[in-house]
């Protein structure tokens, strides 16, 4: 029973953990059409506190880089990388012993994604990330990313 209750509190607690790193950062996603079935996706991120968001090349070896996985459709094509627009801060860390890259406040990132043909769909797929700040970093954590596009 003690082994039980000791397994259940890890949990929990991991749990708590998991989910104060993503009340560390909002997410708002939007889609602006730029071209004839060509659309941008912006996925914007606003970090709380004095913590902050690694980059998609983070720098290295140690803090978990900000990656977007999206879920394959015959629908549309994904059109280059995700793109990042922000005041991008290149810092040594202690932590990790060796420059980092990340972002403070806010961060956009920007996806291109093109229609197939003149229909309605959504962008989806996940955006894993983590947060730190001077004194402890936060577990990463995943967030579900849903944009409707075409129509």
């Amino acid at each position: 029973m003690k082994k039980i209750l000791l397994f259940s509190l890890a949990v929990i607690t991991g749990t708590l953990a998991m989910a104060q790193s993503s009340k560390q950062v909002s997410w708002i996603y939007s889609a602006k059409k730029i071209a004839d079935k060509t659309y941008e996706i912006h996925m914007t991120a606003t970090i709380n506190g004095d913590y902050h968001l690694y980059a998609q090349d983070a720098g290295g070896d140690g803090p978990i880089p900000t990656a977007f996985t999206f879920t394959k459709s015959p629908l549309f094509a994904l059109d280059g990388a995700v793109r990042e627009k922000g005041q991008l801060v290149k810092k040594f860390e202690t932590a990790w012993n060796h420059d980092v890259r990340y972002y403070e406040k806010t961060v956009d990132f920007v996806q291109v994604v093109k229609l197939k043909s003149k229909v309605k769909t959504a962008l989806a797929g996940k955006v894993e990330f983590m947060v730190c700040n001077d004194h402890e970093c936060l577990p990463p954590a995943d967030v579900d990313i849903k944009v409707n596009i075409g129509g």
